[in-house]
């Protein structure tokens, strides 16, 4: 089926079966599915000029995964489990982008990838049940399915803070980073943000500037990350048993090979839990905030005995008692924002060129100047501004891309009140497009490449399907889709997450709604697969069928 145009609806040609957006973790997965495995006419349009995604924008110091590099990886493939070798436990930014590139190489990607091009709009015809995908480079092309793989973090937030356009120095936001990086020597520098992004770049910025002002609105709890080489015997037996690991992240709960203690932390003694609190953070990396007690979730009292850990933790690091009041998170509970893993981030403040500028305590950034940042009636002179303030988490990305369904409806304007889709896959109303780890999916509550293949081998099913049985098109319905966005807010409703004003609930974005994102279901990663699973087993239960037939389409909806 690859000869272009050969996909046919009510006389129409399309110019490909299937427009993919992205060329990710995500896009370049799904090009090699849909293309090798079904053998459609696929094309992806990525705005960048390379593969990567994440990896080809985040090049800010310091940026690197912070999942464990051995199951931050494509599984799908077993040789190349068996030929890629890591050099460390999280591996840096350029390793993980020559990663991708050496995947694109070897799966023959890219041809299929037209680079530079960022899509602008995506429209459904009602007539011919095709979209129609165009980019900012004049491309306009019909295809019968449109797969976003835009990424949960790929639009950046610029905060609106007056002034930014009168800064005489230079301005960056690490995720539109300089490809031929920053001078930072003898500079003055502000950054402004302490999510995990900063938290990584800070003591890098650090190590190289001669003056570092950071600029914070909410502390974080950070936990180290131990980053180092790999026994090369662990590895031997990692790739030796990559079977079972491969079983075992996509059955647990959030795509790593953690489990909770299943003990509740209130019911342990306090010698016994202040040594798994220890082993955990001997341990680095995610062990203390997805292999905790799992009643950290649930229960304040129960996650204030584990916060009250970190924040001495913060206390003994931090040599200033005042800094390190500063530092320590007292308005939200534990695991209730994303978990950031540092390396030597608390350590930074104990340098001489390093300043902490807390708005809580010292005043809130009131404008951007010629010579610097006025905050709390001061004004620090800088030469360089990093912006550090994250992104307009996964409704975002897909908000930009002009999408219109049936009857020209809106995505965005759909969505101003949150997000509603089935499975965080489908969305009622815009047939034949499918969203790779979107809204109401586990996305970035998970180890994302688990996540992300769980989704491409989920939708090349459902295409296969519909292909075996001459369906036109498939959409979610209505009453799914409702079903399912209640449920998404009955299981987080049962946490403290909503307690927090993170990202995940779209507070760091003036204006958007209050709702939490992504999926945290009662079983994880795990159940969630095997519901996506039971969805397709019964008939793909929940969405609507078009069968091409004699004077039209006949429409159906699966039980």
């Amino acid at each position: 089926m690859n000869v272009q145009g050969e996909s046919q609806t009510a006389g129409v040609k399309a110019d490909f079966d299937a427009v993919i957006i992205g060329a990710g973790f995500s896009g370049m997965y799904m090009l090699h599915s849909l293309r090798d495995k079904l053998d459609l006419n696929a094309t992806v349009f990525e705005a960048g000029d390379g593969v990567g995604g994440t990896w080809y924008w985040n090049r800010y110091p310091g940026a690197r995964c912070d999942s464990d590099s051995y199951i931050y990886c494509y599984t799908f493939d077993k040789n190349l489990l068996q030929e890629w070798n890591w050099s460390e436990r999280y591996p840096e930014q350029d390793e993980i982008l020559r990663y991708l590139e050496h995947c694109a190489e070897r799966f023959d990607l890219k041809p299929d990838i037209q680079f530079g091009k960022r899509v602008v709009e995506v429209v459904f015809d009602d007539n011919t049940e095709l979209w129609t995908v165009r980019t900012d480079k004049g491309d306009v092309v019909r295809a019968r399915f449109v797969i976003t793989a835009v990424g949960a973090l790929s639009t950046a937030n610029m905060p609106p803070i007056n002034g930014l356009s009168s800064f005489g120095g230079k301005c960056y936001h690490t995720s539109q980073w300089p490809h031929d990086g920053v001078e930072f020597t003898a500079k003055r520098v502000g950054i402004i943000g302490t999510g995990a992004t900063a938290v990584q770049a800070v003591p890098e910025i650090a190590q190289q500037a001669k003056h570092l002002t950071v600029f914070q609105r909410t502390p974080n709890f950070c936990v180290p990350a131990r980053n180092g080489r790999v026994d090369p015997e662990v590895t031997k037996a990692r790739k030796a048993d990559y079977d079972g690991v491969r079983q075992r992240i996509k059955d647990s709960f959030f795509g790593f090979e953690l489990n909770f203690i299943p003990k509740p932390v209130l019911e342990t003694a306090p010698e016994e839990r202040e040594q798994e609190f220890d082993k955990m953070w001997d341990a680095g990396g995610f062990s203390f905030w997805l292999a905790n007690y799992q009643d950290m979730f649930f229960s304040k009292e129960a996650n204030d005995v584990i916060a009250d850990y970190l924040k001495r933790k913060i206390r003994s690091i931090v040599n200033d008692p005042v800094t390190a009041e500063k530092l320590t998170p007292k308005t939200y509970p534990y695991g209730t924002k994303r978990q950031p893993l540092d390396t030597n981030y608390f350590e930074t403040f104990n340098k001489k060129n390093v300043e902490l500028v807390d708005a809580s305590a010292d005043g809130p950034i009131e404008e951007i100047t010629p010579n610097g940042i006025r905050a709390g009636g001061k004004e620090y002179p800088l030469d360089i501004i990093v912006v550090a303030t994250g992104f307009d988490a996964l409704t975002g990305p897909l908000k930009k891309l002009g999408i219109k369904g049936r009857g020209g409806r809106a995505l965005a304007q759909e969505w101003e009140d949150g997000p509603q889709t089935y499975l965080g896959l489908a969305i009622a109303g815009y047939p034949n497009l499918f969203t790779i780890t979107g809204p109401q999916s586990p996305s970035v509550l998970s180890n994302m490449p688990v996540s992300i293949e769980q989704h491409v081998e989920w939708i090349t099913e459902c295409i296969a399907h519909m292909r075996r049985n001459k369906l036109a098109t498939i959409e979610a319905t209505p009453q799914a889709q409702d079903t399912w966005g209640a449920h998404v807010a009955e299981v987080v409703n049962s946490t403290l997450m909503p307690v927090a004003n993170s990202w995940y609930m779209g507070a760091n974005i003036a204006g958007k709604a209050r709702r939490f994102l992504p999926y945290l279901g009662p079983e994880g990663v795990g159940g969630y697969r095997r519901k996506c699973a039971d969805v397709a087993e019964k008939g793909y239960e929940g969405f609507a069928f078009a069968s091409e037939g004699q004077g039209g389409t006949v429409r159906t909806i699966a039980a």
